[in-house]
């Protein structure tokens, strides 16, 4: 159901009308896997129609990369929960303490009961779509905010789940910012936020008055750390990959690079002809992503000005000089050589192609810098050295790691996504998602035959043997 908002952002009705529905009748195993079937028909059959919204929301959207890390991740994400789904909804044997046998313990995975997702822009597909599923395996019902800053795509994306689900059970919520916030104030059994940390802060500060359990995936400034003696040209590749994808509006990207310092200007020539090997022209291709709006585009240029007036050397791919077509905003992937930690660039999550290359003379050096910031998303260490890597990944705390590559682990099945302080917290994705929008509810079976008694006053002597023996 495609509900607006009412004027005054009223949302409470409809969501006790689905927590009511859910408390009726939560969704047996039957049901999840029909809807989660039915929500992959969705995005399997309407596959051309997602990709040109996104496309048109963004201005230009590479169809590749919508193909693959919206409509591909999200279909993928969805078979793997069928194939997992009956074994995890299994209640799970747990061994109890020798006092208390002959008694059995188990766990149970119990729907929290209505989830809300609030899904960002720059995956609409994928960052609304997976948590739905991951939710709807667990056996909840959901509210979805999409975007407003991609409205083509949100409306598909509410047609077309108002066609598959009853809107007891799914429900897609429109409307502006000040919509989201009224969403994100409303007293969820579990809330999921994707999107800047400042906006995370104001989430959290909102579900704080109902204590309504939170997902947060937030970003921030993810490292890329290329270590003495790994191939310069292999990094600089991987990173290029990650950097562009999307024009660098991933929350995954690589945000920026430390490299040493005798390789620097080897590592920007490399990373400049992996650019252009990919993309031989920007203005009107069709593979280069554009900057979803003026406002964020803005946001860059202000962010490039800012450097130069700070004397740092900016370097701009343009390999062609006509301009892009009205509407599209397209911003050259870009390197900007040491930039003082001043700098905007170094400030904030980039969220754009613009790539800071920072010198360092010594690996430990490096990694006290990594350190030295709050602990990002990402974290993409290349090194062959095994016993340098191990030491480097015992020291640095990430959401998540890739070892010479980048972006690729946002979609393996087995591995969860989630940040861990200001780059967000909780973790979904596979079973991590499964379990997130769970609750583990233990049960203890007492048996006919047990010892309870022994604990019952006036106590005597037989309870003074059974502690003395139990506290020893």
């Amino acid at each position: 159901m495609d509900t607006p908002a009412h004027p005054d952002h009223d949302l409470r009705p409809l969501l006790e009308q689905v927590r009511a529905a859910h408390r009726r009748q939560p969704p047996s195993y039957r049901q999840r896997m029909d809807d989660l079937a039915r929500l992959g028909e969705v995005v399997r059959s309407h596959r051309d129609e997602l990709v040109k919204a996104v496309s048109a929301d963004f201005g230009r959207r590479s169809r590749h990369e919508t193909l693959a890390a919206d409509v591909m991740v999200t279909l993928d994400e969805i078979k793997y929960l069928r194939r997992k789904l009956r074994g995890w909804m299994r209640p799970e044997r747990r061994g109890l303490n020798l006092a208390f046998l002959p008694a059995r313990g188990e766990i149970r995975r119990m729907p929290l009961g209505v989830v809300g997702i609030v899904a960002p822009w720059n995956y609409p597909i994928q960052l609304a779509l997976i948590p739905l599923a991951d939710a709807i395996a667990a056996g909840n019902h959901v509210l979805v905010k999409p975007s407003e800053h991609t409205p083509r795509t949100s409306a598909l994306l509410a047609r077309l789940l108002a066609e598959a689900f009853p809107s007891e059970r799914v429900t897609v919520v429109q409307g502006d910012a000040a919509v989201g916030a009224a969403f994100t104030r409303l007293p969820f059994d579990h809330l999921v936020f994707t999107g800047s940390t400042a906006v995370g802060r104001a989430v959290m500060a909102a579900a704080a008055d109902h204590l309504t359990p939170l997902t947060l995936e937030l970003g921030g400034k993810s490292p890329a750390l290329v270590a003495p003696g790994y191939p310069v040209e292999q990094a600089a590749d991987r990173i290029a990959a990650g950097k562009c994808f999307n024009a660098g509006q991933t929350c995954v990207a690589p945000d920026y690079v430390l490299v040493p310092r005798a390789q620097r200007d080897e590592f920007v020539r490399a990373y400049l002809a992996s650019v252009r090997r990919r993309y031989p022209t920007l203005a009107a291709n069709p593979d280069y992503t554009a900057v979803v709006n003026h406002r964020q585009a803005n946001r860059l240029r202000d962010w490039l000005d800012d450097a130069r007036d700070r004397g740092v050397s900016v370097i701009q791919y343009r390999p062609d000089s006509e301009a892009p077509p009205p509407g599209v905003e397209v911003i050259p992937p870009t390197v900007l050589l040491d930039p003082p930690d001043e700098a905007k660039v170094m400030q904030e999550e980039i969220f754009g192609p613009l790539l800071p290359v920072k010198s360092y003379d010594d690996h430990d050096a490096a990694i006290a810098y990594i350190n030295g910031r709050d602990r990002p998303l990402a974290f993409y260490p290349f090194d062959r050295d095994r016993a340098r890597l191990q030491r480097t990944l015992d020291a640095v705390v990430a959401g998540g790691v890739c070892v010479n590559d980048c972006l690729i682990q946002f979609g393996q099945h087995s591995l969860p996504v989630g940040g861990v302080g200001p780059s967000g917290m909780g973790e979904y994705h596979g079973h991590a998602g499964f379990l997130a929008f769970s609750k583990s509810m233990p049960v203890l079976y007492q048996s006919r035959l047990n010892g309870m008694s022994v604990f019952d006053p006036p106590f005597g002597k037989l309870a003074d043997f059974v502690v003395k023996l139990f506290t020893r």
